[in-house]
């Protein structure tokens, strides 16, 4: 099996086209820390593995381990440090390492890597429109510099890329749901000819760090961005609750215990700030903007779900 698996590893880091994506995946690296620097953002470093990681709202394995008596995870995403951080410093952004273990089904999707890196970002006194905003100017300047940067490039891998136009369409979450199914999102980012937002998703389809909306119980003050011509989500993110008591009463009604998040907990009862942010997976925007019909192709060693990988 090692044989076939260097063989077909060499055979992937000799193509062209995964030249070309870690090309741009070191450029869009590049412009998104200049345009959130230039706004007055500093940029921390990643937490590997930590005491409390964000539990997802579906089912993946659990990447964990033993240290000294401590139990600790793999980063699944920031977004708890992110609200720490945010309490000092009022506009963060890191590139994360994430690891996701998720279910071997997902490997027919053409999406999902077991590790990937995200550009996770938090605001202190944010909305979610505020963060909406700056994820559309985020996302247009990095295509028009890539586009620019990289012309002969995206020729040559037959790549037309459109650079959308503000402001990105914004569609309610249960509109969608209600007109093209439980599916809606694979439907609208094939229907669609530029990237798009979900926003006021209902409460039970995420975790219990985002904001309920005060005039609309059972509905979040969140959002999606999702690419079109089919690439589904870009960025996922909101504004946050910070209240402890809310807090407490989420992770109940997520049928979660507040032992698993103690650490969390600790800190926020010193008081948490308001805030709002995002995250965006570089390996997925790196994909788009080739027009690659599989993720795989933009990582030297992908982790794809139910496959063995160097």
């Amino acid at each position: 099996m090692e044989y076939e698996i260097v063989n077909e590893l060499w055979e992937h880091l000799s193509n062209t086209k995964l030249e070309t994506a870690l090309k741009i995946h070191s450029h869009v690296r590049l412009m998104a820390s200049e345009f959130l620097q230039e706004r007055g953002f500093l940029e921390v470093p990643p937490v590997i593995f930590s005491t409390v990681t964000d539990p997802l709202n579906h089912p993946v394995y659990d990447p964990s381990f033993e240290y000294d008596g401590t139990r600790y995870a793999l980063t699944k995403s920031m977004i708890f440090h992110k609200q720490m951080l945010v309490k000092r410093f009022p506009k963060i952004y890191t590139f994360s390492p994430n690891v996701r273990l998720e279910l071997p089904e997902k490997a027919s999707t053409g999406r999902h890597l077991l590790e990937f890196t995200q550009l996770d970002l938090e605001v202190r006194g944010a909305r979610r429109e505020d963060v909406m905003d700056l994820g559309e100017d985020l996302l247009i300047s990095i295509l028009r510099s890539v586009k620019k940067t990289f012309s002969d490039e995206l020729k040559q891998i037959g790549r037309d890329l459109r650079i959308p136009e503000k402001p990105f369409k914004r569609i309610r979450y249960l509109d969608a749901e209600s007109e093209y199914g439980s599916e809606f999102e694979s439907a609208l980012s094939r229907k669609e000819r530029s990237p798009f937002w979900i926003i006021d998703i209902p409460l039970d389809k995420r975790e219990f760090y985002d904001l309920e909306k005060a005039e609309e119980p059972g509905i979040l003050r969140d959002m999606d961005l999702i690419y079109p011509e089919g690439y589904q989500e870009a960025l996922s993110g909101g504004e946050r609750e910070y209240d402890l008591s809310r807090i407490k009463e989420r992770i109940r009604k997520k049928n979660q215990t507040e032992d698993q998040f103690r650490w969390f907990l600790e800190f926020a009862k010193m008081g948490l700030d308001p805030s709002a942010g995002f995250g965006i997976g570089i390996e997925r925007l790196v994909r788009y903007i080739c027009g690659y019909s599989r993720i795989e192709l933009v990582h030297p060693f992908p982790k794809v779900p139910g496959k063995v990988s160097i």
